[in-house]
């Protein structure tokens, strides 16, 4: 079983679980007194490459990235670092995030939050839009084409923004398809973990001119941002390298500047 199989195994559980702590009716009845969100696409539609800068304590790979951890400030930092939008790790088992994370950053940043997670089920797009998402994380991968387009219509339909995460030349052409208006290459493989900037490169090519393109993973220095800038992409999703840095503003400056 891959790691992606053991997460999606434990997030059906999950689901079933909040489920029957609350039930989908409720969540719907409560996104009528919501707050509108922010505009997660518009944020990346800006001149130059775009940076979606991300707020994630651990992955099932690397283990816990950031010891002294902390989501307010590292949000703060990003936002004066040239952030245009933030992805927050909502998941607790694999990357020891909060849902409650959204909230609390929206509170201090006025810049769009995309939350990071595995949505499987429509109940999670009700509860993304409660919790002050703008934005939600869809994986080709991790869905049959009709769960994948439902989820992506209920996320319209409550004003959600939809980041379509493919990996591979067959699922760009179910995210095209589908009609998917950000589209994100992520150069992880999700079976092995593995990361190479080439999947990017491959792939760019074959999204859809009208959708705006978004490399994820894998990037750490200015040449990477260059080479992804120079193959057409509109954004960039970049965790690790920041996570790590002593500085994630200054970090960050030297990216969205190169």
């Amino acid at each position: 079983m891959s790691v992606l199989d053991t997460i999606l195994l434990h997030k059906r559980v999950e689901i079933k679980k909040m489920k029957d702590l609350r039930s989908q009716k409720d969540l719907i009845k409560e996104i009528a007194e919501a707050k509108s969100p922010r505009s997660f696409a518009q944020a990346l539609r800006g001149d130059g490459l775009s940076v979606i800068a991300e707020i994630k304590k651990a992955s099932p790979s690397r283990g816990v990235l950031s010891h002294d951890f902390d989501h307010r400030s590292l949000a703060k930092e990003f936002q004066s670092g040239g952030a245009r939008a933030l992805s927050v790790l909502t998941d607790e088992r694999f990357f020891h995030g909060k849902p409650e994370f959204i909230a609390d950053v929206k509170r201090i940043c006025n810049l769009p939050v995309l939350r990071k997670d595995f949505i499987l089920d429509e109940y999670q797009v009700y509860e993304s839009r409660l919790l002050g998402a703008d934005a939600i994380l869809l994986i080709v991968k991790a869905l049959p084409k009709k769960n994948l387009e439902h989820l992506y219509r209920c996320a319209k339909g409550v004003q959600l923004d939809v980041l379509v995460e493919v990996h591979t030349r067959e699922e760009v052409d179910v995210a095209n398809e589908i009609g998917a208006e950000i589209i994100g290459i992520n150069n992880r493989d999700l079976d092995t973990f593995e990361v190479s900037l080439e999947r990017s490169l491959q792939l760019r090519s074959h999204v859809n001119p009208k959708a705006i393109s978004v490399s994820e993973s894998g990037i750490m220095n200015s040449n990477d941002i260059g080479r992804l800038q120079r193959a057409g992409f509109d954004a960039v999703l970049v965790g690790e390298s920041l996570m790590k840095s002593q500085d994630p503003a200054k970090t960050l400056r030297a990216l969205v500047h190169s």
